[in-house]
């Protein structure tokens, strides 16, 4: 029985990572509470996709994440563990409400569409260690309006920082109609990349799922996709 039990868990934690180009997030029966923790009852036998590379896919030493993702019926989540060297964050955190350009600072992005036409439509989702939050309808062809500030997705975040061990967690709870007009079902699949900008001036670190091939995350061309399977 042991055996058995070993071998279920190593099959969902595979299947969970995937690789590639491809990551694969598995279904929960129910909402679950915004932890910020990878060991917990609700991510702990869920595999990690793994980014450790930067925009052209050279490796990014100390900065290996692992990226987690869990969907039900209406929410899709997402869990970063972010290995740092040195942090860059704000003085004085909002998370009470958006911080625009909180990309200046320590952060954790989601790039992901659902529109396999019009590539260049697609809803940006940011996290920072302070728990500050921001997200942007992006349209490539477009300027955004306001810093993108005036849309609103709905989704919440948690964050939580360990300093001692030089490691902090991101957590999203994403509204799937947010991003994509279809009941969420296994077997969907959308298009997704997914990034971290960490640490202070000339010593900036940018880590990549999918390498884009220039100092720039906003390359459509570059998305990997998500795909929801079940339990």
């Amino acid at each position: 029985m042991k055996a058995i039990l070993v071998t279920a868990f190593l099959a969902v934690a595979s299947a969970s990572a995937a690789g590639g180009d491809l990551m694969l997030s598995t279904f929960s029966k129910s909402e679950f509470p915004l932890s910020a923790d990878p060991s917990s009852g609700h991510w702990k036998k869920i595999g990690p996709t793994v980014a450790e590379g930067d925009h052209w896919g050279k490796p990014v030493d100390k900065h290996r994440t692992e990226i987690r993702s869990r969907w039900t019926k209406d929410h899709i989540y997402f869990l970063f563990s972010c290995p740092f060297e040195e942090l860059h964050l704000n003085a004085a955190p909002v998370t009470s409400a958006e911080t625009s350009k909180l990309w200046d600072h320590d952060v954790a992005e989601i790039f992901i569409g659902a529109d396999f036409e019009s590539i260049w439509k697609y809803r940006e989702y940011q996290v920072s260690p302070l728990g500050e939050y921001i997200d942007l309808d992006i349209d490539r062809r477009k300027p955004l309006a306001n810093g993108g500030a005036d849309w609103d997705s709905g989704f919440t975040v948690k964050a939580r920082l360990d300093r001692e061990k030089k490691i902090w967690y991101g957590e999203f709870k994403i509204p799937i109609a947010s991003f994509d007009s279809r009941p969420a079902k296994a077997g969907n699949e959308m298009r997704v990349n997914l990034f971290r900008i960490q640490g202070p001036g000339p010593k900036r670190k940018y880590i990549v799922w999918q390498k884009t091939g220039v100092l720039n995350n906003h390359v459509p061309e570059s998305f990997g996709q998500i795909r929801l399977v079940g339990e």
